[in-house]
């Protein structure tokens, strides 16, 4: 399979499902004591409803910039973002956001931390702490419903961040780097069960990586992104079937796919083999 076979050049938004999100001619500039400092050029995407779309790049493209301006967290300098039609000017609510720290707080217990999210939006506590506890038995947590942040582990606060980010079952899920700091037996479970609790309950996934293999088996669409002032490298179908498994990465189109994005970080001289 070749390079144009693996479903390169594709652009999202395509295809007969609804746009979700539109990033619209958008662009970052940060002021700094040097002067203004562009962080994302010109950038223009759209995300199909319960598509789940990865965006790879090295660190100081945008990445983790975009997402924000995404949720509305902070503004654009140039250009738009429009979810479900409606343009972003402040914080957009109704979705789930999944940092790399799972950002607990340290004296509310697990199932407690879940419902911060009923509290703050005002939500039924009887009906939302049910799917609290679903999730949570979703997410192997069962039983851990009294324990302290302290007391699990670093991929067990990470998934009861996942669930409190699903607890009100938003349409459009913003994970920033949410495995980078776990081990590497961790991530993949990571990745399984986020594929698991996704296909269950389809949404639109924005997710950030650095992971070259994790964003191919993660996601229905790659972007891959330069160096800083961040632009659209190229835009990678990912056409393999679901459910994945851990295996999936030894078959030949899945190496077509992280092959394809090497050589463009090598292209672009973020990966260097220099001996």
């Amino acid at each position: 399979m070749t390079a144009t076979e693996a479903g390169t050049r594709t652009p999202v938004g395509d295809g007969d499902r609804t746009a979700a999100v539109v990033i619209d001619r958008v662009t970052k500039n940060y002021e700094t004591r040097d002067g203004e400092i562009q962080a994302l050029a010109e950038t223009s995407l759209e995300f199909r409803e319960h598509e789940f779309v990865s965006i790879v790049g090295p660190s100081g493209c945008g990445k983790s910039t975009l997402m924000l301006m995404i949720a509305g967290l902070i503004p654009v300098t140039t250009g738009e973002v429009r979810i479900s039609g409606t343009p972003i000017r402040k914080p957009y609510t109704d979705l789930g956001i999944v940092f790399q720290d799972p950002v607990l707080l340290d004296w509310r217990k697990v199932l407690p931390n879940l419902m911060i999210q009923v509290e703050a939006r005002g939500l039924d506590k009887k009906r939302y702490e049910a799917r609290a506890r679903e999730l949570l038995e979703l997410t192997g947590l069962a039983g851990r419903e009294t324990a302290y942040p302290f007391e699990l582990s670093g991929g067990m606060r990470q998934r009861v961040s996942i669930c409190r980010a699903l607890l009100h079952d938003p349409p459009l899920l913003l994970m920033d780097e949410p495995f980078g700091a776990l081990d590497a037996l961790t991530r993949d479970q990571m990745n399984l069960d986020v594929q698991a609790l996704w296909m269950r309950s389809p949404k639109t996934v924005f997710f950030v990586t650095h992971s070259i293999t994790e964003a191919v088996f993660m996601s229905d669409r790659v972007i891959v992104m330069s160096p800083s002032p961040g632009r659209i490298v190229e835009i990678i179908d990912i056409e393999i079937e679901r459910p994945r498994r851990l295996d999936v990465r030894t078959r030949p189109e899945f190496g077509v796919y992280t092959d394809r994005i090497r050589e463009l970080f090598s292209s672009l001289g973020v990966l260097r083999e220099d001996v």
